[in-house]
């Protein structure tokens, strides 16, 4: 499976001419390197001398992060996978009206679904983000530039899953689902920027 490969590997076929692994499936690995960076800092304080007072607070976000991390990850076959539907949609014969027809059915149900997925992608992002905030205020001193790293990935790939949203938007007829869908995704950008630039600088107030 694609997150089963090795990180070369993996860099490799994204830098080649190949269609996938591409920017959808690298969003998913930024937010999960986020979310694994934000673990990372709860580990840490977890158990440790003088943070004995935010511990069940770090474990229950510990386990939120995780979470997040799994599903981040997750969508790196996502991504691949819709990707591979839609080309194969594309590909499907269109010499009669009625394969033109099934051909056109196909390629929207697939550019849905290739819109659906980097914007789950966006929205567990935004999670990500969100959580790094008691992780940055609270977590161990010795770590916490991870946190301000956590932050900055998540936010990456926030930006870059909502630009594979919009790169599908444009040829779905369906123009009440386009309307939805880049609702949603405004509003879980609305915000963000400000909310990373937040957590960055709690983070440098730390170090």
């Amino acid at each position: 499976m694609m997150k089963d490969k090795p990180v070369q590997v993996f860099l490799d076929e994204l830098a080649s001419k190949a269609s996938t692994p591409g920017g959808g499936s690298a969003a998913a690995i930024m937010g999960a390197m986020g979310a694994a960076l934000a673990s990372m800092v709860g580990n840490f304080t977890i158990g440790k001398k003088g943070y004995e007072a935010v511990e069940r607070e770090m474990t229950d976000l510990l386990a939120k992060i995780e979470a997040l991390r799994a599903k981040l990850t997750d969508m790196v076959r996502a991504d691949v996978e819709v990707f591979d539907q839609v080309m194969g949609a594309y590909g499907m014969p269109k010499d009669t009206d009625e394969q033109k027809a099934k051909r056109s059915e196909a390629v929207q149900a697939a550019l849905k679904a290739a819109t659906d997925v980097p914007l789950a992608c966006a929205r567990a992002c935004a999670e990500v983000i969100d959580l790094c905030k008691p992780v940055a205020e609270k977590g161990n001193k010795n770590v916490i530039s991870d946190a301000g790293v956590a932050v900055l990935a998540a936010y990456a790939a926030l930006r870059s899953a909502a630009l594979n949203v919009y790169i599908n938007a444009p040829g779905i007829k369906d123009r009440q689902f386009v309307e939805s869908r880049t609702a949603e995704l405004e509003g879980i950008l609305k915000g963000k920027e400000a909310r990373m630039e937040e957590i960055y600088g709690i983070v440098k107030s730390r170090l």
